[in-house]
């Protein structure tokens, strides 16, 4: 063993203990934590400390979509770091005028005026807020299968199970079912039928909490945490068609699909729904500050032009953190990042992932867009049982092994890496997780009966 190398191992270890006994980390159990400390990354890959390269089909959490280490990004944070690095709310500063102004820019007519925060949570938050505020309503409705993050009002809008552990939560949200033809909720048997069904029950949730009531519906345009749920056709033209027959707001959460991570600069692009306020962060500056926001329909910003907003953060619009989505920006604009999500969707991740599903019986379903899939794992393609949380960890482990980082959340494996990788690098990615699966899965793997079924 070299100098350098027991140098490394001992960097290694002493970030290991510094991390279990002073950090507190989110969503776990303090007494098991042991995250693998990362000394560096460049493009969709990173490395630890004793020089073990991992291919991130992680992107962190879904937010580095630029990659690691992007020359044009470290170099306009230290230009920027050099001329101001914070100013507060109440003055103007050249960043993010610019930064509002470029995404205003990508938005349909009408969406122009951008209220910045530090991440996706207060995003909602403050989406909400004026909602209620323009409306003079007070209730909202979420799906069940989402997540809009951990602050208070978030977390009582997103509808999986995180949210438990904070209830009771704020008053006025209210929960129903979106589309899921694998998991139907409403005995659908094609996309048609899903997508017919679940506006019928939204329309009667509606009808039953009072339209009068309702200032706002939010939605993730894809769903991300709960499985990568791309919307059937036709629903989000009838959810939108819903709020505008009852004065209700459409608020679209972007915060993981936002940002060339479907292939598109934000997921309703795909469909043509215009919102009345987005959702963003993650994606528009791929994480390098923390930096979210709300963009505003014009109607909605006007409720504003005469009376205070009743809210506000000391580092909205920061000014590094807006300064670096304005390089973002330019650079996903100058080496076409967001066409070339969608190459490697169409042209590599969405034939291969179909391809594993083939040689896999543990594949139930193969299910996204651009960079952002999922595989559905099931114990049975019959029952479709979920598969079990042992066996999902065996697959994670195996494919880490091996050189791969996943994400794995529930009984899916999600495919998310960064929207600049190589073709060649997610076929090897893929490549891997074969492996890894057929591993773990021993006498699951090989020929297929029926395939899985893909959307």
């Amino acid at each position: 063993m070299t100098a350098d190398t027991e140098q490394d191992l001992s960097t290694d270890a002493r970030i290991r203990e510094l991390t279990r006994k002073h950090v507190f980390v989110s969503w776990s159990a303090q007494r098991t934590v042991d995250p693998l400390p990362i000394a560096g990354g460049e493009g969709a890959w990173f490395w630890d400390h004793s020089g073990r390269r991992y291919l991130d089909f992680s992107s962190q959490l879904v937010n580095v979509n630029l990659g690691y280490q992007h020359p044009g990004m470290t170099e306009a944070l230290q230009e920027a770091a050099a001329r101001i690095t914070t100013v507060a709310p109440s003055f103007a500063v050249e960043s993010r005028a610019e930064a509002a102004r470029a995404i205003a820019e990508l938005t349909p007519e009408g969406l122009d005026k951008v209220f910045f925060t530090n991440g996706g949570a207060e995003a909602t938050e403050n989406a909400i807020r004026m909602a209620r505020h323009h409306t003079g309503r007070h209730k909202v409705l979420a799906a069940y299968r989402s997540y809009h993050g951990a602050t208070a009002g978030a977390i009582a809008l997103t509808g999986e199970p995180r949210r438990w552990g904070s209830e009771p939560s704020i008053p006025g949200v209210v929960h129903f079912w979106g589309p899921y033809l694998y998991r139907t909720e409403f005995h659908a048997s094609t996309g048609a039928e899903e997508s017919e069904r679940a506006l019928t029950h939204l329309r009667h949730t509606i009808a039953a909490e009072g339209p009068q009531h309702v200032a706002a519906i939010i939605l993730e345009t894809v769903v991300g945490s709960n499985g990568i749920l791309v919307p059937p056709p036709g629903y989000l033209e009838g959810v939108r068609a819903l709020c505008d027959e009852h004065g209700i707001l459409l608020i679209l959460d972007e915060v993981m699909a936002g940002f060339g991570r479907t292939g598109a600069w934000f997921a309703f692009d795909h469909w043509g729904v215009p919102p009345d306020l987005i959702a963003f962060a993650k994606g528009v500056n791929s994480g390098y500050v923390p930096l979210g926001g709300v963009i505003i329909s014009d109607e909605v910003a006007a409720t504003f032009d005469d009376r205070p907003y009743p809210g506000g953060l000391t580092y909205s619009g920061h000014a590094l953190a807006t300064a670096s989505a304005v390089a973002a920006l330019r650079i996903m604009r100058e080496e076409g990042i967001v066409e070339h999500a969608a190459q490697v969707g169409e042209g590599t991740l969405g034939p291969a992932l179909q391809g594993l599903a083939e040689r896999h019986e543990a594949i139930g379903e193969v299910r996204g867009l651009g960079v952002f899939w999922a595989l559905e794992m099931v114990a049975d393609r019959a029952t479709r049982e979920p598969l079990g949380a042992d066996t999902m960890k065996a697959v994670h482990r195996a494919c880490t092994e091996r050189g791969l980082w996943p994400l794995v959340m529930g009984n899916r494996v999600h495919v998310v890496p960064p929207c600049v990788i190589s073709h060649e690098e997610a076929a090897d990615g893929v490549a891997i997780l074969d492996e890894a699966l057929g591993v773990v899965l021993g006498g699951e793997t090989g020929g297929t009966t029926g395939g899985a079924q893909a959307r």
